[in-house]
């Protein structure tokens, strides 16, 4: 069995996409439609070796789950790349303070995308 991706994101079309990517590569994908979703399936029994998620969202937005996570013990040392249209070095600096290991901005390239997931997520 492959990984797990918890892939967060509040446009539906955007998980399809990323989900494609990662199951076409061999990954499970486990979806949600903003941060605190992401967390109830956490707090559900999900157990992501990798987070990819939006920052812009309703509810919770990326770098509020991303801060969520790292206080969970369980998750705290875990990959989170950021995949969003902000490529402003201050919303980077801001999402690398809440602990994410990294940025893809969109529209992402799926190769790419596959080739930094190889980066991080060890194994």
């Amino acid at each position: 069995m492959g990984k797990t991706v918890l892939v967060v994101d509040d446009s539906s079309t955007m998980r399809q996409m990323v989900a494609f990517t990662l199951t076409g590569a061999g990954f499970q994908v486990v979806e949600a439609g903003n941060g605190k979703e992401a967390m109830g399936k956490v707090a559900g029994g999900v157990k992501p070796d990798l987070v990819v998620t939006d920052l812009n969202m309703p509810e919770m937005d990326g770098i509020g789950l991303i801060k969520e996570i790292r206080k969970t013990a369980s998750l705290k040392f875990i990959p989170i790349l950021m995949l969003t249209t902000e490529s402003a070095d201050a919303k980077k600096k801001e999402g690398q303070a809440a602990g994410a290991t990294g940025w893809i901005v969109k529209p992402f390239n799926p190769e790419q995308m596959l080739s930094v997931i190889k980066k991080v997520l060890p194994g």
